[in-house]
């Protein structure tokens, strides 16, 4: 089955955008009078968690306070969320998480080619629309076929939802795409939509268990940041183009209909 689309998450996967979160998270607090700090530590683990909204709720969930208390705090969690969008909205024009190395590449290369590009994202429609204007400029929202983001569906990652609803929209089979993601869940998400999944771990994610992603790199790549002999080889090439990624795409698509074909 020929490529058709590549479909992206966002935290993670096009820039390492998860300390900035974690900025906004911790100011945001300030400004609502908690004395909450999420830490580089708890931060990860929370991470283990899709959404920030949902993030907030587990998080009151472990505090040992009165219920009267929990039930406000769980009741202030939309307005502590939207005033931490706000901010990280802020820092990201500030140009504080940059594109990972061959992101920028890949959605050229996609684009001349006439692939379709889209996003499965657990974040807002906020967060996407300031970075992609910060990196690629104003309107460059438009590139994507379709941007999927988190309130639009009722299961977060990794619960298959997400992609679900970008490959309906697309119009497409599972098949004639490429899912690239950076975490565990993101993972799990793509693979129960059938996807061909592509990961390139964070810094905050580098510890999860990849063993299911059909290739794990440690970035895209470009001219400036090739990638390492060993996932070169993997590649075939000094970067993940999109010649490569169709090969690569072909082979595996071609190796699973053999094994479901009857004898």
């Amino acid at each position: 089955m020929s490529l058709e689309a590549l479909v992206f998450d966002v935290d993670g996967t096009l820039a390492d955008t998860e300390e900035t979160h974690r900025q906004a998270f911790n100011d945001t607090f300030l400004r609502f009078d908690l004395k909450w700090e999420w830490t580089k530590p708890l931060y990860r683990e929370l991470l283990t968690i899709s959404g920030g909204k949902e993030r907030i709720n587990h998080y009151i969930g472990t505090l040992a306070v009165p219920l009267a208390e929990r039930a406000r705090l769980c009741q202030l969690v939309p307005s502590i969320h939207r005033g931490k969008t706000a901010l990280y909205t802020q820092l990201i024009a500030d140009g504080r998480c940059p594109l990972r190395p061959g992101v920028a590449r890949l959605f050229a290369e996609a684009d001349d080619a006439g692939v379709r590009l889209a996003i499965a994202s657990t974040t807002t429609a906020a967060n996407v629309d300031a970075l992609l204007t910060r990196h690629l400029g104003r309107g460059s929202v438009r590139q994507f076929h379709t941007i999927a983001c988190g309130d639009l569906v009722e299961q977060k990652k990794p619960a298959p939802d997400i992609y679900e609803r970008a490959l309906s929209t697309l119009g497409l089979p599972a098949d004639r795409c490429v899912a690239f993601e950076d975490s565990r869940n993101g993972l799990y998400a793509a693979k129960a939509a059938g996807l061909f999944t592509v990961i390139t771990a964070s810094q905050w994610t580098e510890a999860d268990d990849f063993t299911d992603a059909d290739l794990n790199l440690s970035y895209l790549g470009d001219v400036e940041h090739p990638l390492s002999r060993d996932q070169a080889a993997l590649v075939g090439g000094p970067w993940l183009g999109l010649r490569e990624l169709r090969s690569l795409h072909e082979t595996a698509t071609r190796d699973a209909s053999s094994e479901t074909a009857p004898l």
